[in-house]
């Protein structure tokens, strides 16, 4: 069963971190380089104070409709996708406590993964690992929850690098999965016979009652478990939408600038590889990046009465992308699969050539 124990930041936080037994000695970030090879400065890499698998990574947690998940308020967050034609939502509250979601999907093995530390919500493709699950290593690098494949050969997978940092499967890339990260509220409007996570085998509150890390995500907190020069420009754990580019840095859109105190807004930007735009929903606090294509016309987007619309056509679109009035209903925008979401400080630095959107 799992059991709890404490990380004190010199004094400025406790965490507690759920884990099941920890069954070893603590990850020493020292040996890194004598035991593999890596890609990235071993001394960013951080004891997160547990030993591997102390944070239990999950495999295949039960998919039940939405009233099984009573431990859920309506204003906590989950991480949403749409696979095999079912709706499927994996809430924040579960991986606060296991950061990985490992599941096998008829048409794909997928590791919906969380960092409460960095504020970050992604999703993999575990076929760069021939399938096999991710767990959780112990170690952290700048702060970032690091994954480890469960294979012979274990190499280390920083979260947002989104590649193999150390070890035999070193620069390996993770094709990224899209979700959408929203209030739990929000989704279940959107998509009301979605699945939820809601068993886990494992006997914790998931309550945001019993919400770990105490203070430590309000956005102008800046304790850190490790060091890290912060860039002052915005709010340490202020949450964002990142979109990388592998020329200029990518680029930061601050859910505190896309909200104008209206319920929707678009933004157009281009990408290295074309147009994007940016849907902001104010009530499910949620933001996601598209492609402003469709069937190779481009579209552009304004909010119209509240309501988000395309220009050509007067369709109706809401935040996930999917139009639901109008001559384009039931068409869906391809969402930018690798743009995600996470906190301003672990953003930029990932991204320290970030461009920020300032409206």
């Amino acid at each position: 069963m799992p059991h709890r124990h404490h990380i004190v930041l010199f004094g400025f936080l406790l965490f507690a971190l759920t884990a099941c037994d920890s069954g070893g000695e603590a990850a020493e970030p020292g040996a890194i380089a004598a035991s593999r090879a890596c890609l990235v400065p071993t001394a960013q890499f951080g004891d997160g104070g547990i030993a591997k698998d102390a944070i239990a990574a999950l495999t295949d947690p039960v998919l039940l409709p939405p009233d099984s998940a009573a431990f859920m308020h309506d204003s906590d967050r989950v991480i949403g996708l749409v696979v095999d034609g079912q709706s499927v939502a994996v809430p924040h509250n579960i991986l606060w406590n296991h950061e990985i979601a490992n599941f096998n999907f008829p048409s794909i093995q997928l590791a919906i993964t969380y960092c409460p530390l960095t504020g970050s919500s992604m999703a993999f493709d575990r076929a760069a690992i021939g399938g096999g699950e991710f767990g959780v290593s112990g170690l952290l690098f700048q702060n970032n929850l690091t994954m480890y494949d469960r294979t012979a050969d274990e190499s280390l997978w920083p979260q947002m690098t989104r590649q193999a940092a150390c070890g035999p499967r070193l620069g390996a890339t993770l094709t990224m999965i899209p979700v959408i990260e929203m209030t739990w509220e929000g989704w279940k409007t959107l998509y009301p016979e979605t699945r939820v996570a809601s068993e886990t085998g494992f006997e914790v509150g998931y309550t945001a009652e019993t919400y770990p890390y105490g203070e430590y995500a309000a956005p102008g907190n800046d304790a850190l478990l490790f060091p890290l020069d912060i860039d002052g420009r915005n709010p340490p754990k202020a949450r964002l939408l990142g979109i990388p580019d592998s020329r200029e840095g990518g680029v930061a859109f601050l859910f505190s600038d896309l909200d104008n105190g209206e319920p929707a807004r678009v933004v157009h930007e281009l990408a290295e590889d074309g147009p994007i735009v940016v849907f902001w929903n104010k009530d499910y606090e949620s933001a996601m990046a598209y492609r402003a294509l469709l069937d190779g016309t481009r579209l552009t987007f304004q909010v119209r009465g509240g309501r988000i619309v395309d220009v050509e056509t007067r369709s109706e679109w809401r935040v996930d992308g999917l139009a639901i009035a109008g001559p384009l209903a039931g068409a869906r925008l391809e969402p930018v699969a690798e743009a995600y979401v996470a906190f301003w400080f672990a953003w930029a630095a990932f991204h320290p050539e970030t461009r920020v959107w300032e409206g």
